[in-house]
């Protein structure tokens, strides 16, 4: 059952990300900016945890994880080392992922060259 909440969880997501950019022509960094900041909302009042326990990868996989990391590592940071924890945490649990993007982004834009 857990496979068919990740799948379902990913794909209300994408659908809900559809509709913003074809009904509100909303662009997608716009989108993104925006699941962000949901994901990041929903783990301030603990529910992406509850997305977590039931669709498990589903919920770790979208962009709205990315949110839900960064909040949640700026508060297991807070509770250890007080306010400076609050803005050096949310790079302990992201720092894998936003290092290899800015790699891969840097090799990506040596190899191609961009049409702007």
């Amino acid at each position: 059952m857990i496979y068919v909440n990740a799948f379902l969880f990913s794909a209300i997501v994408c659908l809900l990300g559809e509709i913003l950019m074809t009904k509100f022509k909303l662009k997608p960094g716009v989108v993104t900016s925006l699941f962000v900041v949901i994901g990041s909302s929903l783990e301030l009042f603990n529910i992406y945890d509850y997305f977590l326990s039931k669709c498990g990868g589903g919920a770790m996989v979208v962009i709205t994880s990315f949110g839900h990391s960064l909040t949640h590592g700026a508060f297991m940071e807070a509770k250890a080392n007080g306010l400076l924890g609050l803005f050096t945490g949310m790079f302990n649990l992201t720092a894998a992922g936003i290092t290899s993007t800015i790699i891969f982004a840097f090799i990506t834009a040596i190899l191609f060259k961009p049409k702007c």
